[in-house]
């Protein structure tokens, strides 16, 4: 993954965690970032439940891109999730 200063970068905030994005990545790669706490890491449903529960919900997660602010579904497997794993898909990988 590049890292130098000419390559893409975008922020986020999800399940109050800091993330940042470099690219490129491919969809997978940006879907397991964004998504995380849904990843094999928390092996168990029990895991992942607790760790969605340590979030506090007043706060919406979050992704700035350079197109603008978009609020992160809980759901990785929505119509709207997808769109924005395109959207930043294009972002990172635009210098390709």
């Amino acid at each position: 993954m590049a890292t130098g200063a000419d390559s893409a970068r975008i922020t986020a905030k999800v399940q109050g965690r800091d993330i940042t994005l470099h690219g490129p990545m491919t969809k997978d790669e940006i879907r397991s970032t964004i998504w995380w706490w849904q990843s094999a890491d928390h092996k168990t449903s029990q895991e992942r439940e607790e760790r969605q529960h340590d979030h506090d919900d007043s706060h919406k997660d979050v992704i700035t891109t350079l197109a603008g602010y978009y609020e992160v579904s809980p759901d990785p497997r929505t119509p709207e999730a997808e769109r924005l794993v395109d959207l930043v898909y294009d972002e990172l990988n635009s210098n390709e």
